[in-house]
């Protein structure tokens, strides 16, 4: 990893997305959505408060992914239609900020539960029929592509809660 993990403790922070279940392969259909959050968010006249986000609530990767694409805010909005309100939770984090294109996030992921591991920290999750279902495991897009087409440029933190 260019950057080492490190542990941070995130404030509750309510968000809008709009959700799916997709195999991996499938991933581009959810995050063709993102576009969807945004105007949702004009038309109310609310602006984000952080990057737009992937968070993945359930994972098979052999299967189906439960995962929202979303956008952080200061202030709450509700929900309506496909697209849903909630809270990303407070708590302890995991996180690590990678700089690179995106298709290289799977093996930064790898790298980051196996840090957690050999550090003894144990993640927000349990294991159900469906897969894993985590409490909340996002991938924070930093980098605006307007501003940085060079998707080798992207800035992207992941950030997986922690237990406890």
């Amino acid at each position: 990893m260019a950057v080492h993990p490190t542990i941070i403790e995130r404030e509750p922070q309510p968000y809008v997305a709009i959700g799916g279940a997709v195999p991996m392969h499938e991933l581009a259909k959810v995050a063709d959505r993102m576009g969807d959050v945004f105007a949702y968010l004009a038309v109310r006249g609310a602006e984000p408060a952080g990057a737009p986000f992937f968070k993945y609530d359930v994972i098979d990767m052999d299967n189906l992914l439960e995962v929202e694409v979303g956008v952080p805010l200061a202030v709450p909005v509700p929900g309506e239609g496909p697209v849903t309100a909630g809270v990303l939770p407070a708590g302890r984090y995991a996180t690590v900020t990678h700089v690179g294109h995106p298709d290289e996030l799977l093996g930064v992921t790898g790298e980051l539960l196996a840090w957690a591991d050999a550090q003894g920290l144990v993640f927000d999750k349990v294991d159900t029929p469906r897969g894993e279902r985590w409490a909340c495991r996002l991938e924070l897009y930093e980098t605006d592509p307007a501003v940085e087409p060079d998707m080798h440029k992207w800035s992207t933190t992941l950030a997986f809660k922690l237990l406890g």
